[in-house]
């Protein structure tokens, strides 16, 4: 790429950003699931059946949303390590020694900025799995139990995916603002 002149800082800065929004994607899918979920735990005399498909495919989307996130996460780090491989090389060029030490010192400030913001982007990552085995659980039983009376049980589970989704959406906000510091940071 930076042989048409796209350089790889703008193209860390721009992985940051799909990542981030792909985070923000991921909370609004979680957030709708859950929306349908307490729906369907609502349900009283409509079709089960219908219901479950519906649940069913906001859980996949759940699951897609997840994928994205971890794939675009994967780039950021794919970049950021060509990246700071590149400028640590382009560091041993200067025949400056106070360039050179600038360039070190300013180098060690933004990895560890980007080592900040990419654990926290791992954490909210990370968060997602047990909310997704939660909800295809949920999904499944179900499926297997297409009646009044798994409405009733799935009631008691709501409460427990909803603080689980609340905390997954917490640990992305928190994610997403480190993403946008870094992303600023990088701009100056």
């Amino acid at each position: 790429m930076e042989k048409v002149g796209v350089h790889k800082r703008d193209i860390l800065v721009d992985r940051v950003e799909a990542a981030r929004d792909s985070q923000a994607e991921a909370q609004e899918q979680f957030k709708s699931a859950l929306e349908q979920f307490n729906s369907v735990i609502q349900l009283k005399d409509t079709d089960l059946k219908q219901a479950y498909e519906k649940l069913n495919r906001e859980y996949k989307q759940c699951e897609e949303a997840a994928e994205k996130v971890s794939e675009r996460i994967d780039k950021v780090e794919d970049v950021s390590e060509a990246l700071f491989d590149e400028w640590e090389d382009e560091i041993a060029l200067y025949s400056s020694q106070d360039l050179a030490r600038a360039s070190k010192q300013q180098l060690e400030t933004t990895r560890s900025r980007y080592t900040k913001m990419l654990a926290s982007m791992r954490t909210a990552e990370a968060s997602m799995t047990p909310v997704l085995r939660t909800f295809r659980d949920n999904v499944l039983f179900l499926k297997h139990n297409l009646n009044a009376q798994a409405i009733g049980s799935l009631q008691r589970e709501f409460s427990s995916l909803k603080k689980d989704i609340d905390i997954l959406i917490q640990r992305m906000n928190e994610a997403i603002g480190q993403s946008n510091t870094f992303i600023e940071q990088m701009g100056t």
